[in-house]
This record gives C-alpha cells, structure tokens and sequence, in this order.
C-alpha cells in the first residue's frame, strides 16, 4: 500500500519539485498540494493523508499552526517541516507543535525521502546539522523555564494572532477565516490579554520573536 503524502507549499515550482521527487520513490503518492495553511487544513481533513510535507513559513496560517491543527483534524497523520530555518528554536517549535520530522530546504533531497520513511516507521527524524541531543535540551530549557502563554490560546486565537500580525484588519481576518468580525474581535481581545500584550507593535515583535512571521 502507498504511503500517501500530501504537499503544502506557497511556491508553486517547490511544490512541483517535491512532488516529482516523492513520487519517483517507490511506495509513495502525492494525493494533494496546497498553496497556503487554511486551504492545507481543508485537505487534510479530506484526505487524512499519511504524511504531511509543509513548508514553516506561508503567508496567513503559518506551517507552525497547521501542523498544530493536524495533529486534531488527523492525528494518525505523520508531519515533516520544510524550513530553511535552521535554528533550534524554530525546530522546537515545530516539535512542540506535533512534527516528528523537519527537514532544511539546503538539504540533500535523499534527506526527505529518508525523512518520510522514518517518520511512517514512527521515529523522530532531523536532517543535518540539526542535533536531537541539542533539541533535547533545548526542549528541557523550554520546560524549566514554567508555562508558556501561548499554549493557552485556542486554535482560533492563534490563526487570528498569526493574520493580524500580518497585518490584516478585523475585517480581513473575518474574510479569511470565514466568521464575522465581532468574533474576531472577541479572540483578537482574549488572545491580547493571554498573552499581556497592549498595541499592534507589541503584537508584532511577539508574533516575531515566535517565528510566527512568514520570513521566507
């Protein structure tokens, strides 16, 4: 049986790339591709694909919170980040957030197909020079350092902080998310006070600072 991947990537050209060099694997099919993080969601709660490739930074819902979501929509589905990201603190991120694999875009492309392969086998996989023993403690630091505001934001408060930092007005997330602006000025005013923070630039070195921002 093939291990059905889906694909989610905000270039066009990465997509087909990885989706040539997937399917020449034997074993593997691509069942789906996805531009951006809201139109990724949709997808996997159609296709419930085995693994999910997603690229960590894509304007609107950033590749973090769509693995976060994937791990409710379908928690059988094994997650691989693309990043060119090499810092720890974006791996473990990513790791917080449910990937079992995250692989750098500089990587050797035999990385990914190892990836895939490790991850359906239910092991954690890190293509170099990433080091699990650094992520480890990196990890352990995270844990001694006490709660972290951000896991106390619902799935809805996190897509709303990630599209208002942004940019995006009130009305503008409402459009993108589907619901009226009154809601997301109820998230918008909860996720603020969760997090202690005042004005839009406060909301935007925070949603920086996170990695939350599309850099790519």
């Amino acid at each position: 049986m093939s291990v059905r991947i889906l694909l989610v990537d905000d270039h066009p050209i990465v997509r087909q790339g990885l989706r040539t060099l997937l399917q020449a694997e034997a074993g593997f099919a691509v069942v789906g591709e996805a531009s951006n993080g809201l139109e990724a969601l949709r997808l996997i709660e159609r296709y419930k694909p085995d693994v999910l490739v997603v690229d960590l930074m894509m304007p609107g819902v950033t590749g973090l919170e769509v693995v976060h979501q994937t791990t409710q929509l379908s928690p059988q589905t094994r997650v691989i980040v693309l990043s060119m990201h090499s810092d720890e603190a974006y791996v473990l991120e990513a790791s917080k957030s449910g990937a079992m694999g995250y692989v750098l875009k500089e990587a050797n492309p035999t990385d990914l197909i190892q990836g895939v392969h490790e991850v359906i086998a239910g092991r954690r996989y890190l293509s170099a020079p990433l080091s699990e023993r650094a992520i480890e403690v990196y990890f352990q630091r995270g844990q001694e350092a006490g709660e972290d505001p951000y896991e106390t934001l619902t799935t809805r408060e996190r897509e709303v902080l990630q599209l208002a930092a942004q940019g995006l007005t009130n009305h503008g997330i409402a459009a993108a998310l589907s619901i009226s602006s009154r809601t997301v000025e109820i998230h918008r005013a909860n996720m603020m006070h969760k997090l202690g923070l005042r004005h839009q630039a406060d909301l935007v070195r925070y949603a920086a600072r996170r990695g939350l921002l599309p850099l790519e």
